[in-house]
């Protein structure tokens, strides 16, 4: 019995070839549309499915394939029940599916794509085609991935591909079928994803896994990093060694502190913290700033900056241990520096991209999903609560502050002289224990900085941590049992606090 294969392709590459293969094989080809106008151009042996089926293609080819003809075909076991009831009705039995699917993601990626142009990307009968063969898998193989007609050819022409690979074949389209409706469904949720409590309520999540790491965390760990479907990178590697699920977690945030900041600014980062963190009038300046913090943990970290990096400020970070350095550009003699000077430094170039509609982190069991803290420092709702006013000077830097704080893990206290950090207490289990990593961090800087605390004081114990080290001004959220000790400490101390009415927790 003469081997059949159903071709129906939007992506033709390679299909010409493994084509001429199969036919060379003994296989009949039956094909679609314009998978059959393209190997009839090739001079390849092509049955239209409209001449299987009998019924032309309808509904400006919305209907092609979806027909007992070809179906019957896939989905028959090789019993003799089912033998004989295809020939019954004049079936020919089905071999081979090939098949992959209208580009919807590409397509609703596109900005300003319509409604009409989305929906008609939305494929059916290649769906249908790939299910039903995947169903079908024990008698018959599916090819969704170009990538896989190299490899499947030889044993589908010598009659030796094993049940293994086929199962194999068949979950790889199984997924991409999953992923292709887990596309659709995010696209048509994404009124709901917008709504004013901004969260769906069902998530249909589809990734693909874009690199496998060395390990995760710690070594004893298996770890890899996966890629929303449709997702385009949001970093390009131009050299250095090959990145950690550390250094990629590190990365991520990193790359969010400056972009805080319309002026040129750089964060330094270790382990999610920043050691130090600046704004000035040039990105030189911002790192010796940033630098200048705390300049132990500088040693090994990750940098970030929010403006092209150029030959000086490469020149500034000179011989400090880098592990990761993103930033939007690269001038071409930074990069040669770079590769002279730090060869396996992971040089990293951010692309620009939306931001993700939602936060996630899995728990037992689920995910926690949240919106992002997308909220800046909006000074028209700040209330002065102390008998002092910040001066202008103050309040610029408990707005630095106020945004530095918010990218510390909590409990995070930030001590900031103009725009730049001076000293940060990071992830402590009480607040005045950040105080007082802030203030010893800073020395002699505390006096006259400003203080930025992500929630509010449970107590007036740091506040009174702060007036002892020198700080002029406190911004908090307010909101504790005990605000009116808290604000009574303030003002012994001379301290203008303003409350800000929200917090910037970060776990």
């Amino acid at each position: 019995m003469t081997p059949r294969a159903i071709l129906s392709v939007y992506d033709k590459t390679g299909l010409v070839d493994f084509a001429a293969g199969l036919a060379a094989a003994g296989f009949e080809l039956v094909a679609s549309g314009g998978s059959a106008r393209a190997l009839a151009a090739a001079g390849l042996p092509v049955v239209p499915v409209e001449q299987v089926t009998g019924h032309p293609e309808i509904l400006g080819g919305r209907v092609k394939t979806l027909h007992p003809a070809i179906h019957g075909g896939i989905l028959a076991r090789r019993t003799p029940e089912h033998l004989a009831e295809l020939a019954a009705h004049g079936i020919a039995a089905v071999d081979l599916v090939v098949c992959n699917l209208y580009p919807f993601t590409e397509t609703v990626a596109r900005p300003g794509v319509s409604e009409a142009e989305a929906v008609e990307e939305i494929d059916i009968g290649g769906v249908t085609l790939l299910r039903a063969a995947a169903k079908n898998f024990e008698s018959v193989t599916v090819i969704c991935d170009p990538a896989d007609y190299a490899a499947a050819l030889p044993a589908l022409a010598a009659g030796t591909l094993t049940a293994d690979e086929r199962r194999r074949l068949a979950l790889k389209a199984f997924r991409h079928t999953a992923e292709y409706d887990a596309a659709i469904a995010a696209w048509l949720n994404r009124e709901d994803a917008q709504s004013a409590e901004g969260l769906p309520e069902r998530l249909a999540l589809s990734a693909e896994r874009v690199q496998a790491l060395r390990y995760g965390e710690n070594p004893h760990q298996q770890a890899a990093l996966y890629r929303w479907t449709g997702a385009a990178p949001a970093f390009e590697q131009l050299q250095g060694k090959e990145l950690s699920y550390n250094n990629i977690v590190d990365l991520e945030a990193a790359w969010a502190m400056p972009q805080e900041f319309a002026e040129p600014a750089v964060a330094i980062i270790k382990h999610t913290n920043p050691s130090g963190l600046a704004c000035a009038a040039t990105l030189v300046e911002a790192y010796r700033l940033a630098f200048e913090c705390d300049p132990v943990s500088a040693f090994g970290g990750i940098i970030a900056c929010n403006r092209q990096v150029d030959l000086a400020v490469m020149e500034a970070i000179g011989g400090l241990f880098v592990e990761v350095l993103a930033a939007p550009g690269y001038t071409d003699d930074a990069l040669a520096w770079l590769a002279e000077h730090k060869k396996n430094c992971r040089v990293m170039l951010a692309r620009e991209g939306a931001a993700d509609a939602l936060v996630l982190r899995s728990v037992s069991g689920g995910l926690l999903a949240q919106t992002p803290d997308t909220r800046g420092a909006d000074e028209s709702t700040w209330r002065v609560v102390t008998q002092r006013a910040p001066d202008e000077a103050e309040r610029r830097a408990l707005a630095f502050a106020w945004l530095a704080a918010k990218h510390v893990k909590s409990n995070a206290i930030v001590l900031a002289q103009g725009s730049a950090t001076v000293g940060v207490g990071a992830g402590q289990m009480n607040r005045v224990d950040s105080v007082h990593l802030a203030v010893r961090r800073a020395g002699e800087r505390a006096r006259g900085a400003a203080l930025g605390s992500d929630a509010f004081f449970p107590f007036a114990d740091g506040v009174e941590a702060a007036g002892e080290a020198g700080v002029t001004a406190i911004i908090q959220p307010g909101g504790s049992l005990r605000d009116e000790e808290v604000i009574a400490a303030a003002d012994r101390w001379g301290i203008a606090m303003v409350f800000t009415g929200e917090r910037h927790f970060r776990h």
